[in-house]
């Protein structure tokens, strides 16, 4: 289970466009700080109809892409 769950779940329930989370929102959500592990999880989302856009080291956020249909959620 991905420690980022509780992100995917907020991003699937509260969004329904692209959208950008601040670290600081993410670690709200999640409960810890955001590290480079998040680049492993991040493929997780692609099963909530999301995927991981921009990632800005220097503003500290996290762009976040609605998938247009199925086949933008590959197989991986």
């Amino acid at each position: 289970m991905s420690k980022f769950l509780p992100l995917w779940q907020y991003i699937k329930d509260n969004h329904d466009q692209d959208f950008q989370l601040s670290f600081n929102q993410i670690q709200k959500i999640v409960g810890l700080s955001i590290d480079h592990s998040f680049l492993t999880y991040k493929k997780d989302l692609l099963d909530y109809g999301f995927k991981v856009g921009k990632i800005s080291l220097k503003n500290k956020t996290v762009d976040f892409k609605k998938l247009e249909d199925e086949n933008d959620n590959k197989i991986r």
